[in-house]
């Protein structure tokens, strides 16, 4: 509910973390090549899976994931060393191509 996910897969990266918190999990993955595509608080669909962008640091950034979807989704089974699909912000990416088309004009 709320994030616009398309089912395209933009790159992939490695989950470098996985932590129980609090009755939840927090999932930490590397960077991409173009770290400006992640966002604090921005969404983020990670193996098919919306989720929000928990924490943003230089190298890396982390979603948390509630009981429920842990218990329904593949996140179950992910471990740190693991590779996912992802997609990145479909707005954010519009963002991104229309910055760049004044860049270069």
């Amino acid at each position: 509910d709320g994030h616009i996910v398309q089912g395209h897969v933009d790159a992939t990266l490695q989950c470098t973390g996985k932590e129980a918190r609090d009755g939840s999990w927090w999932f930490t993955f590397g960077l991409p090549q173009d770290p400006a595509l992640i966002v604090m608080k921005g969404s983020i669909c990670l193996n098919g899976v919306s989720l929000t962008v928990a924490a943003l640091e230089v190298d890396s950034f982390s979603v948390a994931v509630i009981p429920y979807t842990f218990e329904h989704t593949n996140f179950r089974s992910l471990a740190a060393g693991q590779r996912v699909n992802v997609e990145f912000d479909v707005l954010g990416k519009y963002v991104a191509r229309m910055l760049a088309g004044r860049v270069s004009a």
